[in-house]
């Protein structure tokens, strides 16, 4: 990976490329962030990621062609954020022992760079927008297909998007996870998640490692 272009503490990053693939399949939804004539926009668009083609990956997905993101590729952030939930102090083992300590917010996410690469014949957004509808329709009982629709009605879906691929040139995981604690405060923090929400994600990141 890169060196990080974001504040990150070196207790917070995650560097395993396995897991920087697993979180951004399992939480899809980009912040994609970008400029356009000089001025900051942000867009919110479901990419598939392909593992396979570059050092990072290739993030593919598809806007609408109205949307004038695509017109003047620029350099872009996308941001995929995973679970988030506040940390009371009161959950600290250490409270009790010391009092020095404060609320925080626990985190995580992945930031991934690129610059985009627009695909506007129709066999390419075809093949996008077949792979990311099977990839996200496969946990249905009957899972929907692109060719379950009228051919015409494809065909003018199709005219109306363009395909993006993001060649991921900077990958970079920050796991704010209470790492900065102590095993038992961990412990306490995931006791505190799970006592509001006994299936809050952010609990199982957050709890130590067994022994």
């Amino acid at each position: 990976m890169s060196a990080p272009t974001t504040y990150l503490p070196g207790h917070f990053e995650e560097r395993d490329l396995a897991t920087l693939h697993a979180f951004i399949e399992a939480n899809p939804l980009a912040t994609w962030a970008t400029t356009q004539d000089g001025e900051l926009v942000v867009h919110h668009v479901p990419f598939r990621l392909d593992r396979t083609r570059g050092p990072f990956g290739t993030l593919v997905g598809h806007v609408a062609r109205a949307n004038p993101v695509w017109r003047a590729p620029q350099p872009s952030l996308l941001v995929f954020g995973g679970p988030q939930a506040y940390v009371s102090p009161g959950w600290y083992a250490s409270k009790p022992l010391h009092g020095k300590v404060v609320p925080t917010w626990n985190y995580a996410v992945v930031h991934a760079r690129g610059t985009p690469v627009v695909l506007e014949d129709a066999a390419s957004v075809l093949r996008i927008v077949s792979a990311l509808t099977d990839t996200h329709e496969a946990r249905q009982a009957h899972p929907w297909q692109v060719g379950d629709a009228p051919p015409e009605f494809v065909d003018q879906m199709l005219r109306a998007i363009v395909g993006i691929e993001i060649p991921i040139e900077q990958l970079v995981g920050k796991w704010k996870v209470s790492q900065n604690r102590s095993a038992d405060d961990r412990a306490g923090v995931a006791a505190g998640l799970r006592a509001q929400d006994p299936a809050d994600p952010m609990a199982a990141l957050v709890a130590p490692p067994s022994p």
